[in-house]
C-alpha cells in the first residue's frame, strides 16, 4: 500500500505553525513571512519559466527555483544550530547571478534613465518577480537583525532581483518591446 500525505493536520487552525526543529511560531512570526515571501517568489518564477521558450533561461530559471528552495529552507529553520541538515546558499551561488547579469549587461544598450515596467506579458511577469524578490530582501534583512543569517542569503537574494530586472530588459530585446523611459512631470 503506498503512503499517502496528508496535506491537513489541524495543527495549524489555532494560528500556529512548526519551523524545522519543530519550534511552534504564530502563523504571522518573521521567520513565516521571511520564507512565505520567497514562497511566493518561487511560485512568480515558475510562472515566468512557464511562459520562456528560449531553453537556457528556462534552465537558469529552474536553478534559480533550486536555489530559492534551499534559501527557503534555511529561512524555515527556526534554531541558530538546527540539527536537520539543509542546503546553504554559497558563494557560487551568488556569483552565478553576478555572471549572469554581466552577461545580460553587456549585451543590452545602456539605459539612460528609469524604465516602465510592461511591453509584453513575460517582461512584466519577470518585473513581477523582481519586485516580489525585493519584498522578500525586505524581510529577510528585517529576520537578519534578529537572528543573523548567512552573508550569503543576503547577497544572492539582493543579487536576484537585479537579475530579473536585468531578464526584464533581455527580454523586451527578444520580444521587440520598446522599454518606455520614465517622464517626470517634474
Amino acid at each position: 500500500m503506498a503512503w499517502k500525505s496528508q496535506i491537513y493536520t489541524g495543527g495549524g487552525d489555532k494560528g500556529q505553525t512548526s519551523l524545522i526543529g519543530g519550534q511552534r511560531v504564530p502563523k504571522y512570526h518573521l521567520r513565516i513571512e521571511a520564507y512565505g515571501t520567497v514562497d511566493e517568489l518561487l511560485a512568480h518564477t515558475s510562472l515566468l519559466r512557464d511562459q520562456i521558450e528560449d531553453e537556457a533561461i528556462r534552465k537558469e530559471l529552474l536553478h534559480i527555483l533550486e536555489l530559492l528552495m534551499a534559501s527557503s529552507a534555511v529561512l524555515a529553520c527556526g534554531q541558530e544550530d538546527c540539527s536537520v541538515a539543509l542546503p546553504h546558499l554559497k558563494e557560487e551561488d551568488v556569483c552565478f547571478l553576478e555572471e549572469r547579469i554581466d552577461a545580460m549587461d553587456a549585451s543590452l544598450p545602456r539605459l539612460s534613465s528609469f524604465i516602465l515596467p510592461g511591453g509584453h506579458p513575460v517582461v512584466s511577469q519577470a518585473h513581477v518577480a523582481r519586485t516580489v524578490c525585493r519584498r522578500a530582501e525586505r524581510i529577510i534583512l528585517h529576520l537578519n537583525d534578529r537572528h543573523p543569517l548567512a552573508a550569503e542569503t543576503l547577497r544572492f537574494h539582493n543579487r536576484l532581483s537585479d537579475y530579473f530586472f536585468m531578464l526584464s530588459r533581455l527580454l523586451s530585446v527578444r520580444f521587440g518591446c520598446e522599454q518606455s523611459p520614465w517622464k517626470s512631470s517634474l
